[in-house]
């Protein structure tokens, strides 16, 4: 592809790895829209633009999409803003989408890529988990992406444009800056948690599974999204994990790992204790649709959580809050 991307949400958590990647490794310009009133331009963006977005105002939207070829819509009400105002979360995740789709059909953009969540499949997560499966989503933020979701692929299915929902996992690494707040993530949790205080405290037993995958694979997917010819877009739902289904306590373990590794210490692993009874639900986040376009993740867990851990060490070092362990 060449042209014009819109990235939304661009300098936020996903939307910064997102627009980084794309501007260090394609010849694309980038238009990355934001909703706060200052910023600054980030140093790696090399061919390109920051917008100001109000996803409610029509002006801005047809500004944003002007000369567009490709949207990829990331500006949403997170997991914890959703469950303190879900009819916000339904307005923003599921209106402002509607109203942002229309504006790129008005403008010729070719194609609408969004990003939804693998919740919309209820919670907890567990069993075979296909496209085919029935969505139950439980949780104000999945039911506000799940409604966005229709609205992208009834424009797909009428031909209106090619749009693309993506179904992500448990996304995890650096953000391109400390300032992007997703650390409620359990990943990114975890190593601030390491280097801040050296001990890993686990609110469960973690003895629950999760699908995992590393924000450079999820980078790699847009990217493939952005090239994949319409006719293997299929219906244009597609599941993005990265083939790393393992306990939260085993990823605890992993990061403590690479603690010991980059640091040489390694920090005490702290939970609350399995019940007598309780076991590990089987849980396979199946991307064989995906996979089936010549996609495939190629994991790189520990160079991502290494990223992550050593961001956390550098903002430690800047507050002079350095840890003693």
């Amino acid at each position: 592809m060449i042209g014009t991307v819109l990235i939304t949400g661009g300098l936020g958590y996903l939307g910064g790895r997102i627009g980084k990647f794309l501007s260090e490794n394609t010849e694309l310009r980038l238009k990355l829209s934001t909703r706060k009133s200052s910023f600054n331009t980030p140093n790696w963006l090399r061919n390109g633009i920051i917008k100001r977005l109000d996803l409610n105002k029509k002006k801005d939207l047809e500004s944003a999409c002007e000369d567009v070829l490709c949207v990829v819509h990331l500006a949403a009400l997170n997991e914890v803003e959703s469950i303190k105002d879900p009819e916000l979360a339904l307005t923003v995740n599921g209106l402002y989408t509607l109203k942002l789709l229309k504006a790129a059909q008005k403008s010729g953009a070719e194609r609408f890529i969004y990003f939804s969540t693998a919740h919309v499949y209820g919670a907890p997560l567990k069993g075979t988990i296909t496209e085919n499966l029935l969505p139950r989503p439980i949780h104000p933020y999945a039911i506000s992406h799940r409604v966005a979701e229709d609205v992208v692929l009834a424009a797909h299915a009428l031909k209106d444009i090619t749009g693309i929902v993506i179904r992500l996992s448990n996304g995890f690494g650096a953000p391109v800056s400390t300032e992007v707040n997703r650390w409620s993530l359990i990943v990114n949790d975890l190593c601030r948690q390491a280097v801040t205080t050296g001990k890993l405290i686990l609110r469960t037993s973690g003895l629950q599974k999760r699908d995992f995958i590393s924000l450079t694979d999820v980078c790699r997917a847009v990217l493939h999204f952005l090239n994949l010819p319409d006719d293997q877009c299929g219906n244009g739902l597609f599941n993005l994990g990265g083939e790393y289904c393992i306990k939260v306590i085993e990823m605890a373990e992993l990061i403590a790992d690479r603690c010991f590794h980059l640091f040489n210490f390694r920090p005490e692993i702290k939970r609350p204790m399995p019940h007598p009874d309780e076991t590990s639900d089987y849980l396979e986040y199946c991307i064989d649709k995906i996979k089936s376009t010549g996609f495939k993740p190629i994991g790189n867990f520990e160079e991502e959580i290494d990223s992550t851990l050593l961001l956390c060490q550098k903002e430690c070092s800047k507050s002079k809050s350095i840890p003693t362990w």
